[in-house]
């Protein structure tokens, strides 16, 4: 019998919905984005965030129904990201989803967020030139973003172990701020790889905080780092400094990444590892993890790797069949973890 799940997704700054079937065919995903707002204040403003989400996700909803050429009767369930992320951005999806589940006499399954990011991968039009069950477990999961960086066991489908999370800021996090601080643009991701392209990482020697005996991580101490450098320059900084400094710090964090993920794929014997969130999009961080992580490495086209959607209806998808359901009284989690 066939299944199809609308997914509701506002964590953060994208309001997204979208419709998907059996938990792998994609018939529609909507992402409204806020970047253009947000890029003014150089980060997520959490308050105008969840403004902005209540202003447009009845619209939303509606053209990822019209989109999938369905009706609220061709629907089994309703999946809405329920944490962890901003309070306030969660609310408005979540209610929005128990309004509507309640109005159209819909099961409401409850998704973390962190696990749409790992069942992007179940999506048919990521890895096209395989089916998406060639995926076995033991399975390693790398999911890093601008609230994320976390590095994540999944022994079967729902079982997960939290191998390594970071002490600080996120990597994407890091990514903002450094970006922030070299006035190179928001989102920070994008702007340090364009600087990166034309720069030399050897230029400065930026540390690595490998938290020895441990898979965590830590990026406060690097983000340190580039503000000290950037401060000896008391007057002008000549213009290539910005491209040196976004290659060297771009290095610095993939050689982390990379590095503690590939020694928790040889160690725990992993079939693979899967890179999600909206870090994973860099492209140097996916050359470098092809070429050091001795196991098969599955990266998502970049437009799954931010937040969207179709992740949390894949995610719903899995948590439907297995049994979950969520009642009127299920609240936010902004600090829900995957375990």
């Amino acid at each position: 019998m066939t299944i199809r799940i609308l997914g509701i997704e506002t964590s953060c700054d994208e309001t997204a919905a979208a419709v998907v079937e059996d938990g792998h065919v994609i018939l529609s995903n909507i992402v409204a984005s806020q970047a253009e707002f947000h890029a003014q204040y150089g980060g997520v403003y959490p308050e105008m965030a969840s403004r902005m989400h209540l202003e447009v996700i009845a619209s939303v909803v509606e053209e990822a129904l019209v989109s999938a050429h369905l009706g609220w009767g061709d629907l089994d369930a309703i999946a809405v990201t329920y944490g962890p992320g901003l309070p306030g951005s969660l609310l408005v999806g979540l209610n929005f989803a128990k309004g509507a589940a309640l109005v159209e006499d819909l099961p409401l399954v409850p998704v973390n967020h962190l696990e749409g990011h790992f069942y992007a991968h179940w999506l048919d039009v990521v890895h096209e030139d395989r089916p998406s069950d060639h995926l076995r477990f033991p399975l390693l999961a790398l999911i890093v973003s601008g609230g994320h960086t976390e590095l994540v066991l999944a022994t079967d489908h729902g079982q997960y172990e939290r191998l390594g999370s970071t002490r600080d800021d996120a990597a994407g996090e890091a990514f903002d701020k450094v970006a922030r601080m070299l006035k190179l643009g928001y989102p920070g991701g994008p702007a340090i790889e364009e600087a990166a392209q034309v720069g030399d990482p050897a230029v400065f020697n930026l540390p690595r905080a490998w938290l020895p005996d441990t898979y965590d991580f830590s990026f406060s101490g690097l983000k340190t780092a580039v503000l000290r450098t950037l401060q000896k320059y008391s007057g002008s900084v000549p213009p290539q400094f910005y491209n040196n400094m976004a290659a060297a710090f771009q290095e610095s964090v993939v050689d982390v990444l990379v590095g503690k993920t590939a020694r928790a794929a040889r160690e725990y014997a992993v079939r693979a590892v899967l890179l999600s969130g909206g870090v994973s999009a860099n492209t140097r961080l996916r050359e470098r993890a092809r070429a050091e992580i001795p196991v098969p490495v599955y990266m998502l086209p970049k437009i799954l790797c931010t937040d969207n959607a179709a992740m949390i209806a894949a995610a719903g998808y899995f948590r439907f069949q297995a049994g979950d359901r969520a009642g009127w009284d299920l609240d936010i989690d902004p600090g829900l973890q995957l375990k």
